[in-house]
């Protein structure tokens, strides 16, 4: 144990001398170094500075990507703007919304030859629209048809209109007991001019669950929509309004249209944040779109004011605004929307 001890403070000492006798030594180069700089520093300094920057420029170009990439301030930065960007800026359009639908949409009616053994049934089952809309189509007084004959199938139920000088949507609707913003929601309906939705003589109108005059109307049962605050759907949403369902959720139109003349308040179906509060001269129009956190969305369209801004924190019940009539509208009413990322739901699924 002794011969341990002194070897330590052998090597102790030993190391001590070597560092002192290298440090004596490095003190000389190095006021060489300076006395000789010192003297030639007119001489030397442009190339020392010159080759200094150099050295400098190729450092960075080397190392400054490798340096970016791994810098946490940069990423976390980055990150913190990417989360930020989506709470003050919306663009309803900018994306384009999934629809689930059982059926690829038709913009058209289309030509279907009858084969042995088809029924006016079963061609309108196949198409997805009601026997009587195949028989207005095609002019059809009863039910018999016949292999080898063309059927013209509408792309809706309904009925189709030929346009002629003086039709207007509001007098078409009536004629077909049906109501002009249908005609309006149909999306492969052509308007003159968007904001009359003025027509062109001799082009054809899809009337969306039209009947033809004659015919015995088809009487369907009539919802209505009422505020209850103390009543909430399966996804914990209340009603956004009260009025008369003048649209219930259809493919092409994916979304609860309730109408009230007396244009009462809007409310907010569910607690949530305002990522979209503004007016758009045509579509949605004035219209704000809620997000409430927990993957659901709700848009609430056509409203006469906004009392409401984009990021402020809303709470379930919540006025946001009052009825109206702007945009692609041709009377007072709510377009409700509930979406589920970029896919419409059918709002009747969590209002019930």
């Amino acid at each position: 144990m002794a011969d341990i001890r002194e070897f330590l403070l052998f090597l102790r000492r030993y190391s001590i001398g070597r560092i002192l006798s290298w440090g004596v030594r490095f003190e000389k180069v190095k006021d060489f170094i300076v006395a000789f700089l010192v003297v030639k520093r007119g001489k030397y300094s442009s190339s020392f500075l010159n080759t200094s920057f150099l050295l400098l420029v190729a450092g960075a170009i080397i190392g400054g990507p490798a340096i970016a990439e791994n810098n946490p301030l940069i990423s976390s930065s980055r990150d913190a703007t990417a989360y930020q960007a989506g709470v003050v800026a919306y663009n309803p359009y900018e994306n384009s919304l999934a629809t689930v639908i059982s059926a690829k949409p038709r913009d058209k009616m289309i030509d279907d030859q009858v084969v042995e053994g088809d029924t006016l049934s079963s061609i309108a089952k196949k198409f997805d629209v009601s026997v009587d809309t195949i028989k207005w189509a095609n002019n059809l007084k009863d039910d018999t048809i016949k292999p080898g004959q063309i059927l013209k199938v509408p792309p809706i139920t309904g009925t189709v209109h030929k346009v002629v000088s003086g039709d207007n949507i509001y007098a078409i609707a009536k004629k077909y007991k049906s109501e002009a913003q249908k005609i309006v929601n149909f999306p492969f309906n052509d308007f003159a001019d968007l904001d009359t939705f003025s027509l062109i003589p001799g082009q054809y109108l899809y009337v969306p669950d039209g009947v033809i005059e004659e015919e015995r109307p088809v009487i369907t049962q009539q919802f209505f929509a009422q505020i209850q605050a103390g009543v909430r759907g399966s996804s914990n949403f209340i009603w956004p309004t009260s009025g008369v369902i003048t649209q219930a959720p259809i493919w092409y139109h994916m979304a609860l249209d309730i109408a009230n003349p007396s244009a009462p308040p809007v409310l907010a179906s569910d607690t949530g944040t305002v990522i979209y509060a503004d007016c758009l001269r045509y579509g949605y129009g004035c219209h704000v779109i809620i997000d409430h956190g927990n993957g659901y969305r709700t848009l609430y369209a056509h409203l006469s004011s906004i009392l409401i801004s984009a990021g402020q924190a809303i709470g379930q019940g919540q006025q946001i605004g009052l009825m109206g009539s702007t945009g692609r509208s041709t009377g007072t009413h709510l377009h409700f929307e509930v979406r589920s990322g970029e896919t419409l739901l059918n709002p009747l699924n969590f209002l019930k």
